[in-house]
């Protein structure tokens, strides 16, 4: 089977934080992007890459064999791919990178396969700055040919490619991975806030955390955005809000008990509550700061 790299332009749709970041990879490999995204700003900022603006999401999915979705929920993959369903075609593969419901996942996939269209439920972990880093990890669901297809796809963005089973796996990698995730950016932020009540040296604390057991990646990427209040997006608020919200459905159609995330929930709605929706994950390090001693009624 050929690779995915042997087609001569990818399709993306989405050009918001991890499209844009898509691109950035697809197109510093020297490979064609055909993109569209519903902002015009969007859209000058992949040609500023050297990538095709289309008219609208259809031209992208007549004109290309692979076309990868950044899109922010399976509802706008559902409603895009239904509006130009007359301009898909068999044959092609659409690569979606959308954090969703598992069950969404696959519903569009049974969709596009009545067309003749395959469908990867292509998850990644990792922020946009991570992704134009290299650095992600993705986590695919769908028919085993197909992720085979894209390994050079694959690594051409990511660092690392993990085959998770049939559709909709993907979706539930991650969600149980941005669960964790989401916890420990939300400890973190706690702790930090707890030390300035005490009045430690927020610096030095990070310092501090790092060297010891708790240690955790994301102390990496948002410690400092935390102390220094730099919530200039990467992965904004408001997207990890809607993860929770998914991730809670899944715990109560599984019968999981999830009374962290039950928590987490509450906060972030307090933050995008606070007007913080629209700025980085991180600034939910602001809730903490809000009213001394505050803190969340369940």
């Amino acid at each position: 089977m050929l690779s995915a790299l042997s087609v001569s332009t990818f399709g993306l749709i989405g050009l918001g934080l991890m499209g844009e970041a898509i691109a950035v990879r697809l197109r510093g490999a020297g490979l064609g992007v055909l993109g569209y995204d519903l902002q015009p700003a969007c859209g000058s900022r992949l040609a500023a890459l050297g990538g095709d603006v289309a008219v609208d999401a259809g031209a992208v999915l007549e004109a290309c064999d692979v076309v990868l979705l950044s899109v922010p929920g399976h509802s706008d993959v559902q409603a895009l791919l239904t509006e130009h369903a007359a301009r898909l075609h068999p044959g092609q593969l659409i690569v979606d990178t959308t954090t969703g419901a598992p069950e969404a996942a696959m519903e569009i996939a049974a969709t596009l396969a009545e067309r003749g269209v395959a469908y990867l439920d292509a998850t990644i972990s990792g922020s946009s700055a991570h992704v134009r880093q290299g650095d992600v990890l993705w986590m695919v669901g769908g028919e085993r040919a197909e992720f085979d297809r894209c390994a050079d796809l694959f690594r051409c963005i990511g660092r690392e490619a993990i085959y998770t089973g049939p559709t909709g796996s993907g979706s539930k990698m991650k969600l149980v991975t941005n669960l964790v995730l989401g916890l420990n950016r939300a400890a973190l932020a706690e702790g930090l806030a707890l030390a300035t009540r005490m009045e430690l040296d927020p610096v030095q604390t990070l310092a501090v955390f790092r060297a010891s057991a708790a240690y955790s990646r994301i102390m990496d990427s948002k410690g400092e955005k935390m102390i220094d209040g730099d919530f200039t997006p990467v992965a904004r608020l408001s997207q990890h809000l809607k993860d929770v919200t998914l991730i809670l459905e899944a715990g109560a159609a599984s019968g999981a008990r999830l009374p962290l995330s039950e928590t987490h929930l509450e906060l972030l709605k307090e933050a995008e509550a606070s007007g913080l929706g629209p700025l980085d994950n991180s600034a939910i390090f602001q809730v903490y700061n809000q009213t001394p001693g505050a803190s969340v009624k369940l």
